[in-house]
């Protein structure tokens, strides 16, 4: 197990040697499940969670998005991106232009860019795999040299053909995280709802569901509404609390309170 946190400096290094497995967690307890199952990437929301996730995952790279839109100059994408750092991510996940990467890359912020099919961007393009024609696939390659040469460090890789994700990750020195690219990545990339399966919605085709938390979760919500229910007709029959659940004075000590209680 990683004993001390994982740096930009470790997964550089193992470009092109290693395989990292990288989750997306949305809390504290699904990033200390990911640890404790040995994947050591994980990415989160940048809001009320990525303290404690941090806290679960001490040792573990984390890559945390800047909201699309959340800053409007690359002046506040710098700002932001210490504020990031300072709470405890690893790296800056961003869907921002190239401008913004630069900006915070000048200050030694690692940023991870994104490339294919980006959500925050599909109005563009709709959600569908992005680069199966050439000159679609030119434009994934230059968005993906644009913020290499801006100085990202990390690249998602999401929902583009295999062998275009390939090309990308065997001629850019940035760590690729691929979700939705087969196996050529350097890192296999999903999110934690579709693994665990408390996802309600669609399930894209590059998911797998390893759980079905929904189906837990609706088990459970029976068990605590039988459990109410329970505990609301006893009370309402008057059987609950019994004398074990309630707590006697000794009577002596109450007829004392009851003669002093006259002069309060």
């Amino acid at each position: 197990m990683q004993q001390r946190r994982l740096s930009v400096f470790d997964l550089l290094s193992q470009k092109g040697k290693r395989k990292w497995v990288q989750v997306h967690v949305d809390s504290a307890a699904e990033a200390a499940a990911a640890v404790a199952a040995g994947i050591d990437i994980l990415s989160c929301e940048p809001d009320h969670t990525l303290e404690p996730i941090r806290a679960a995952a001490p040792f573990a790279f984390i890559s945390a998005g800047m909201p699309h839109g959340s800053v409007t100059s690359p002046q506040q994408a710098v700002r932001a991106g210490f504020d990031i750092l300072k709470r405890g991510a690893s790296a800056v996940y961003t869907s921002h232009s190239a401008h913004f990467v630069e900006a915070m890359a000048r200050e030694a912020i690692p940023v991870t860019g994104h490339v294919g099919l980006v959500p925050n961007k599909s109005t563009w393009t709709n959600f569908r795999a992005i680069g199966k024609s050439t000159d679609e696939a030119l434009r994934v390659l230059r968005a993906a040299k644009d913020l290499e040469n801006a100085g990202a460090a990390f690249l998602e890789v999401e929902v583009v053909p295999v062998q275009l994700a390939d090309f990308i990750t065997r001629n850019t020195p940035l760590i690729t995280m691929g979700m939705g690219c087969g196996k050529v990545c350097d890192t296999q990339y999903l999110f934690s709802s579709d693994v665990l399966g408390t996802n309600t919605d669609h399930y894209p085709r590059h998911s797998k569901k390893y759980a079905d938390f929904v189906k837990l979760e609706d088990e459970l919500q029976e068990k605590r509404v039988a459990a109410f229910s329970h505990f609301a007709r006893e009370v309402n029959a008057g059987i609950y609390p019994e004398p074990q659940h309630q707590i006697e004075m000794d009577a002596a000590a109450f007829e004392k309170f009851l003669t002093l209680s006259q002069k309060v």
